[in-house]
């Protein structure tokens, strides 16, 4: 039985919102995408210090505390859902779930877009918020009724 969402908030959120990658960020300004794919290789077992939404993100998700997925358990099901919507690659995506995971941080869907603006995932994904450092982004998502 697929996982519904009904009477969740989903909040889809960049992996600069998330994690600090303004370091390899930097890198791929200098570079190219393949030097930025091989640098995120290489730090994929060093967990990505906490970004300027990190705190939030780690409040939204203590909604949950006490309630779990409502396909195992009659229990109430989760309240709130946060998924990466990140304009990073596939490469980097894993980076940030190990970094997710490092910090505890129950975040199971992520869409890795390779450079493409990401709003277009939005309502594919429910989202209801969407946070991110990119301001071009964020006006789309709140044009496209996000």
């Amino acid at each position: 039985m697929p996982t519904s969402l009904e009477g969740q908030l989903v909040v889809a959120i960049s992996s600069r919102a998330l994690f600090d990658f303004e370091e390899e960020n930097q890198h791929f300004e200098a570079h190219d995408d393949r030097a930025y794919m091989r640098l995120q290789l290489d730090r994929l077992d060093r967990a990505a210090k906490p970004g300027v939404a990190f705190s939030l993100v780690n409040k939204l998700l203590a909604f949950n505390v006490g309630t779990v997925p409502a396909s195992t358990n009659p229990l109430p099901p989760q309240r709130v859902e946060v998924v990466i919507l990140s304009r990073n690659d596939p490469v980097s995506g894993m980076r940030v779930f190990r970094s997710a995971q490092h910090y505890g941080l129950p975040i199971q869907r992520g869409v890795f877009t390779r450079g493409e603006s990401p709003w277009r995932y939005l309502r594919p994904l429910n989202a209801h918020l969407f946070l991110s450092t990119n301001e071009a982004d964020v006006r789309s998502a709140l044009g496209a009724g996000v």
